[in-house]
């Protein structure tokens, strides 16, 4: 996906911006996460929350591919229940164009592999909730919009989600995991993180 769209035909609407990978990708705040490769900051919930810059060992084994993690600049994970979410940054191709109608369509397909693999994994009777891609406000972001899927793992209740925005010029995108446990409000946390996140010219270093 992130292929197509930074490969799409036509005039150029953007000057190439290339990854300086010579900067650390931000820094720690207290409970803020100031980026500085990228313009863009965060904060935590609450203590309960930490950041991490590495591949946190546990995520290939709730199902992810080492592949897509080592796309994501920072990771912000309980350790506790493991819930996380991961966050990517990435220069738009030169001849890349976004709207919001663009935005939806392609936060939209998301789903489409994600059910496909789970039904891999799990069966063709696996049950999926899939919710509608609405769009999304981010601070400092033009276009983003939502979708989520909810299933269980074993016992466990799981709410899956991404987020895709586009800011001038940089493609925003930001994929969570709840893994809903017994006297922690995880999504409440999540939605606090996601309403924390701020893309803005002003932050550049």
């Amino acid at each position: 996906m992130v292929g197509f769209i930074g490969g799409c035909a036509g005039i150029p609407v953007r000057r190439e911006i290339k990854e300086d990978r010579s900067l650390p990708v931000g820094k720690i705040e207290g409970s803020a996460f100031k980026g500085i490769r990228y313009p863009f900051k965060i904060s935590l919930p609450s203590s309960r929350w930490k950041f991490f810059v590495e591949i946190p060992d546990f995520m290939e084994d709730l199902g992810f591919k080492k592949t897509g993690l080592e796309e994501s600049k920072l990771f912000i994970i309980n350790p506790m229940t493991k819930s996380n979410v991961q966050i990517d940054i990435t220069p738009a191709g030169r001849r890349a164009r976004f709207n919001q109608k663009v935005i939806q369509i392609i936060t939209g397909t998301g789903a489409r592999g994600l059910v496909e693999e789970l039904k891999m994994a799990y069966g063709q009777d696996f049950e999926i909730e899939v919710s509608p891609t609405i769009p999304y406000k981010i601070k400092g972001v033009q276009y983003a919009a939502h979708k989520f899927v909810k299933y269980r793992l074993q016992e466990t209740p799981v709410i899956h989600g991404w987020v895709y925005g586009f800011s001038e010029p940089y493609q925003i995108f930001i994929i969570y995991m709840i893994l809903e446990k017994e006297g922690y409000d995880d999504k409440r946390d999540i939605l606090m993180i996601l309403d924390s996140f701020e893309v803005s010219s002003g932050l550049k270093p």
